[in-house]
């Protein structure tokens, strides 16, 4: 793996990189490789509020339907609304193009919580073990 050493990750496989009092949200790369190739992304509206953990988006898979969880807490500012029309960017660039959510995070404390990317590849390695 070749992961952005400047983001934090979730051991739902969600990452979250913080610009300013924002943290911009998708899924990693692992998690879009397990689903495969993603046909719909169910964004959340601006203005809704997430407590850490909750389903904040569903992806669309010719696998399955996966829920994004949110990584920390807040309100969200935007969304990539062009994944409305071009899902397939999660899978060709989930840490850039295929960005799911703005969040403006109300807990800077919970990005304590989240995996540097030295920890959640060693996380990735033993989930890829047990199966």
């Amino acid at each position: 793996m070749n992961l952005p050493k400047e983001v934090r990750y979730t051991k739902d496989h969600e990452w979250a990189r913080m610009e300013g009092e924002l943290a911009i949200i998708g899924i990693t790369d692992y998690a879009q490789d397990k689903l495969g190739s993603i046909v719909f992304v169910d964004l959340p509206a601006p203005g809704k509020s997430f407590k850490k953990g909750e389903t904040m988006v569903m992806v669309d898979s010719v696998k399955a339907v996966a829920e994004v969880f949110s990584p920390v807490s807040g309100q969200v500012e935007a969304v990539n609304a062009s994944l409305r029309d071009h899902p397939e960017w999660v899978n060709r660039e989930c840490y850039g193009q295929g960005w799911m959510v703005r969040l403006k995070i109300t807990d800077s404390a919970e990005l304590s919580g989240l995996l540097t990317a030295e920890a959640y590849e060693a996380f990735v390695a033993e989930e890829e073990a047990k199966e």
